[in-house]
């Protein structure tokens, strides 16, 4: 069996398309989120994703929109606590993150009848992703390729030099805004691909690792995209042909990449 082989299964091509494609606005924005000292987002969102899927459930409504929106809300959440209430952002993710697991727990205690259907959001089913998902996941990888196009030079001078932009009259906040906005999108997609226990991995490693290799930005991205990649692909063939997890073996993938860059460093 090879390559090939995996490819004539419509699921693999499915979980493959979507994965990459996840997997690239995962680490685009990874590169901006770590430089900014802001990877724990992802995860805080991740959390308040799971007080979304656990409403959607009970409501019997489809998890998606709700999920989205619950999302949305959570980031700015995020950035008002940061922005006007003084706080750390790190405070502000810690607040809401907990918050929104919290609701989580409480909501599947009181239903108690899905909790298959939970665990299959915290761990991820790539191999069941859908036509319909598999055209998401590329309507936001065009969404978050086509920011980082329109806006490079403005998103590179806030990520860097934040109080100086601000000066220099571009639209920090609403930049900040873009920003953790198509995170929170990028969180409630990929918890298909690796689940929302692990989503945030999916930001943060690859771009970690592209900056240790890199010695400019734009290699960094490029390099954080092609680990993302072949960490999707090698997962994969991973797990259809050892039977093991795919979110798993793709995480740990991921991770053992930062092991040969910080080697090689």
């Amino acid at each position: 069996m090879d390559f090939l082989t995996i490819l004539s299964y419509g699921f693999m091509r499915r979980a493959l398309i979507a994965g990459c494609l996840v997997s690239v606005s995962c680490a685009i924005l990874g590169i901006f989120l770590v430089l900014r000292r802001e990877s724990m987002i992802g995860h805080g969102l991740a959390h308040v994703t799971f007080g979304g899927v656990a409403l959607a459930l009970m409501l019997n409504m489809a998890p998606l929109p709700v999920t989205l929106f619950t999302a949305l809300l959570a980031g700015w959440w995020i950035t008002h606590l940061k922005e006007k209430a003084r706080l750390g952002g790190d405070t502000g993710i810690g607040i809401v993150s907990s918050l929104g697991m919290a609701a989580g727990v409480l909501l599947a205690s009181l239903a108690g009848d899905f909790n298959a259907d939970l665990l299959s959001y915290l761990f991820g089913t790539i191999l069941a992703i859908g036509p319909e998902e598999v055209w998401i996941a590329g309507g936001l990888a065009i969404a978050v390729i086509a920011c980082l196009c329109l806006f490079y030079n403005e998103l590179i001078y806030t990520t860097f030099d934040t109080e100086t932009a601000f000066t220099a009259g571009i639209p920090v906040k609403r930049l900040d805004l873009l920003i953790i906005g198509l995170t929170a999108v990028t969180v409630v997609i990929g918890m298909k691909v690796v689940g929302l226990l692990l989503v945030a991995s999916l930001m943060i490693i690859p771009a970690a690792t592209g900056l240790i290799l890199a010695n400019t930005f734009k290699s960094a991205v490029l390099k954080a995209v092609g680990f993302a990649l072949f960490s999707i692909l090698a997962g994969l063939t991973l797990s259809f042909y050892a039977d093991f997890p795919p979110s798993g073996a793709i995480v740990l993938l991921n991770g053992f990449f930062l092991g040969i860059a910080l080697l090689i460093k």
